[in-house]
């Protein structure tokens, strides 16, 4: 892939502090995400759909979707046509990471919906800024108040297409401490439907 950005990409995975696995990629269907996002692999998305499946990073708890992987959409198709924003990753607990200008005319950032506040947090980052810092080591505290005690081995047996549902949610005083909810696997499109469908009923967005 020449004057690709993967080379830089592939150096930060080979020394992340904790294990990044990267999926391998079907290159006609890259080639077809590519296009449909009209990029190219100069840029670092373009980098990681063309270069990867997806990137799965620290035990699993980050899936950055690239050119898509079983279990694993595509950054295109998770997309969907006209939705005004990319969704660039997921995370175990069905929040969403997502590209999208904070207004009209704005440069593009990386927005994080999480399933602890159920609302769209900008993150000022760009998407090679942010792409960086998770790989980096951001990940450890980004999500330090949605983990528990031997997370790793549970989030590293639950599938890609899944994510880890808990009852209380983590949007109620009492599911604040995950160590103490009720957690199961279940499909990771039902999970983050959940999140939405709690969000517009709490009058969030």
């Amino acid at each position: 892939m020449e004057q690709s950005a993967w080379s830089e990409i592939s150096a930060l995975v080979a020394a992340a502090p904790y294990p990044v696995q990267v999926l391998p990629v079907d290159a006609e269907r890259a080639a077809r995400c590519l296009a449909a996002l009209q990029i190219t692999t100069r840029s670092w998305l373009g980098a990681v759909v063309a270069g990867s499946g997806g990137l799965v990073v620290d035990h699993g708890w980050l899936r950055v979707l690239g050119g898509g992987h079983d279990g694993l959409p595509d950054v295109a198709t998770a997309t969907g046509v006209g939705a005004g924003r990319l969704i660039v990753a997921f995370d175990v607990m069905g929040g969403q990471f997502a590209w999208l200008p904070a207004e009209p005319g704005a440069r593009p950032t990386v927005h994080y919906f999480g399933p602890e506040d159920l609302a769209w947090q900008d993150l000022e980052l760009g998407y090679g800024d942010w792409l960086e810092a998770m790989l980096a080591g951001a990940v450890t505290g980004f999500f330090e108040g949605l983990r528990w005690p031997g997370w790793e081995g549970e989030v590293a047996g639950v599938a890609l297409d899944q994510g880890i549902s808990t009852l209380p949610p983590p949007w109620t005083r009492e599911g604040k401490d995950l160590s103490k909810v009720s957690r199961r696997p279940i499909p990771l499109a039902e999970l983050v439907s959940v999140h939405q469908d709690a969000a517009r009923q709490l009058g969030f967005r």
